[in-house]
């Protein structure tokens, strides 16, 4: 059988199932539900509990978003600004933790600038455009991320997919709460760090709960003063005189080794938003062109990603000759190192404005994170999705304060542990999504291979036998591949020099899945027929 046989033809107009209603007993063991009501509530009440009811009714007299994991009828997709699609990842992106990204280059990597610059630049922009890719579903079928999975994993196996989606999530924010904490208390050497990840982590709850529309309100316009900061520290910077742009230039094996796992560092970070790229263009018309959707995406995550890590990877080529900088970052981390900077080229008291504002960016970092690893605890089980989206959000922010305070002197390990693992499973879930899409549904000839309607029907769906083998496989490649502290794949010890080696896991994984995915995805439909 051909590789785009199956599944068979759906119907190409997605208006037609705008306003459809998917009953329980249709759905298996969580299938979301709406109704035809006006209000943003979408679980019938009849399958939620008094109490979950009530609350749900509560929240939603003050303004807080009720639509979970549920589809987004036509009628309620209002969001008729595509700029705002872009907007969200500007201020996402405009802050403190894509600047430690880049300002562990020389640290933790070994790298110079034009290495560093080299490898930000190109592989971001490979990076995002699987994250552009995903956001173009938003408007065509008004479904969060982890449902659309279901299309690519199948009812059931979509399930593993939410459980790394939370992990990832939850991991990323407590990453990014140390990096405001760390700023804090280069602010202020009196204030601890569990005090710094409170302060942020509140914050960012307060607009979490609120929803959709407060998400895309607030980072609209947080990206501005951060850019303003950003400037003024590459201001500072370029005063002080302490840039060396020949920083090491190393050759050999170390240097491919570094080069490789910063590859994979950087990778993992831009990448790591694909996994719930829908959730931010789900209130889009479907009438919005594909067009215009991946360029917004696009220019809304490229810009402060290359400019941000191009200015850290910057500053720290000063670490390497200027003590007053290595003391500095050895007090306070890289919030330490922004203050190394300002402190002594921009007047007295402005330097510390300048630190809080970019403390405060990493709300709208971590607003993404936690307002959309709701939906992956709905997406897990029909009981979870009973829970309202608010409810989760709250518990979200208690597991990630949970991890953040006791990991806040651990950071720099955490962050490129972290980035790395992201872009390990990943790869992953990208490369059989993209597979699914273009040689499997006829993605070449758009979206017509899908159907809204077998969304919530597990018998219309993939299996996902192929997707959680092709997965497994995926990760002995990952293995193979992967240089941590903690373990250093075959693989990893020959592409790079002494020590660890070589971090090639995000790269190996993808291999790994691709090559196995194809023809076990070919004997799925050809005996399943979908």
């Amino acid at each position: 059988m051909g590789l785009s046989t199956f599944p068979p033809q759906a119907k190409t107009d997605i208006e037609s199932y705008t306003h459809e209603k998917t009953r329980a007993s249709d759905t298996g063991d969580e299938g979301f539900i709406t109704t035809s009501s006006s209000r943003e509530g979408v679980v019938l009440e009849s399958d939620k509990s008094w109490f979950f009811s009530k609350l749900q009714r509560f929240a939603g007299s003050y303004g807080v978003e009720e639509r979970g994991v549920e589809r987004v009828p036509e009628d309620e997709r209002r969001d008729t600004r595509a700029s705002k699609m872009g907007g969200v990842w500007l201020a996402a992106n405009m802050g403190m933790p894509t600047f430690a990204l880049g300002a562990v280059a020389v640290p933790i990597f070994g790298l110079g600038f034009v290495d560093a610059a080299l490898v930000i630049v190109l592989v971001n922009i490979l990076g995002v455009l699987p994250v552009c890719f995903f956001a173009l579903f938003g408007p065509k079928f008004g479904l969060r991320q982890i449902i659309l999975s279901r299309f690519w994993f199948g009812h059931y196996a979509v399930k593993l997919i939410a459980i790394f989606q939370i992990i990832t999530c939850l991991g990323w924010a407590s990453v990014n709460a140390i990096v405001g904490a760390q700023l804090l208390k280069a602010v202020n050497p009196d204030i601890p760090g569990w005090a710094g990840i409170l302060i942020v982590s509140l914050a960012t709850l307060i607009i979490c709960l609120l929803g959709y529309k407060a998400v895309h309100f607030y980072e609209r316009y947080a990206w501005i003063p951060c850019f303003v900061v950003f400037l003024v520290v590459m201001g500072a910077f370029i005063k002080s005189g302490e840039f060396d742009s020949l920083l090491p230039l190393a050759t050999g094996p170390s240097e491919r080794g570094a080069v490789l796992s910063y590859i994979g560092a950087v990778f993992g970070f831009a990448v790591g938003w694909s996994a719930y790229s829908a959730d931010y263009s789900v209130y889009q018309p479907s009438t919005r062109s594909t067009r215009s959707t991946f360029l917004w995406v696009f220019s809304g995550l490229t810009f402060p990603l290359i400019f941000v890590m191009l200015l850290g990877a910057a500053i720290s080529t000063a670490l390497v000759k200027n003590e007053e900088y290595q003391k500095h970052y050895e007090n306070a981390g890289v919030g330490g190192l922004m203050a190394a900077v300002l402190t002594p080229n921009v007047e007295p008291g402005f330097d510390k404005a300048c630190l809080i504002l970019v403390a405060l960016s990493i709300i709208a970092t971590n607003c993404p994170n936690i307002y959309s690893v709701s939906f992956s605890l709905q997406a897990l089980a029909r009981q979870t999705q009973q829970v309202p989206r608010f409810v989760w959000t709250i518990f979200g922010t208690a597991v990630y304060v949970g991890i953040g305070i006791p990991g806040y002197n651990l950071f720099e390990t955490w962050l490129e542990t972290f980035v790395l693992s992201t872009g390990y499973w990943l790869s992953i879930y990208v490369t059989i999504a993209l597979v699914e899409h273009f040689l499997f549904r006829g993605g070449l000839r758009g979206f017509s291979g899908y159907d809204v309607g077998d969304i919530n029907k597990p018998e219309l769906l993939p299996p996902g036998f192929a997707a959680i083998a092709s997965c497994l496989v995926g990760v002995v490649g990952v293995a193979l591949g992967m240089s941590q502290e903690w373990y250093t794949g075959v693989i990893a010890r020959l592409c790079g020099g002494e020590g660890h080696g070589a971090d090639v896991g995000v790269w190996l994984g993808f291999a790994f899945t691709f090559i196995t995915y194809i023809p076990l995805r070919a004997v799925e439909g050809s005996c399943f027929g979908r």
